[in-house]
């Protein structure tokens, strides 16, 4: 059974996309930026952003019937690696406990400029609820 999780962006319906799509018992979250209403989130604020985006990202998952002790892997794409330490410092609040797998790289920019972070998580539930 699948199960699509939608953040009711006006861009989900335009690019064929939702937040997180849940089957069975594993949960994919889409790239997530730190977007809303349109306006990025804390310009050019790579932890900020991270936050807001981690965030984004717990609200999926409660979604889709997980939460963050369910992430196996997150994968964090940043426009300047030189600025890792802040975008690990919140991930570090989020997962210190948890411990998955990640991988972060840098890439030569995101959809908005001012845009400096976007993460993508698995979760995966014990049982196939």
């Amino acid at each position: 059974m699948r199960k699509n999780i939608t953040s009711g962006a006006k861009w989900e319906d335009i690019v064929g996309y939702c937040r997180a799509v849940r089957v069975g018992n594993i949960i994919e979250v889409a790239g997530t930026a730190a977007s809303e209403n349109g306006k990025t989130v804390a310009p050019n604020d790579p932890y900020q952003q991270s936050i807001f985006i981690f965030n984004t990202i717990k609200k999926a998952l409660e979604d889709a019937g997980a939460n963050l002790e369910d992430v196996v892997r997150t994968r964090m794409y940043v426009t300047d690696i030189s600025k890792w330490e802040e975008v690990g410092k919140a991930h570090g609040e989020f997962f210190k406990n948890i411990k998955p797998v990640t991988t972060m790289v840098e890439v030569s920019g995101l959809i908005n400029e001012d845009m400096v972070v976007e993460i993508e998580a698995t979760a995966i539930l014990e049982t196939n609820e």
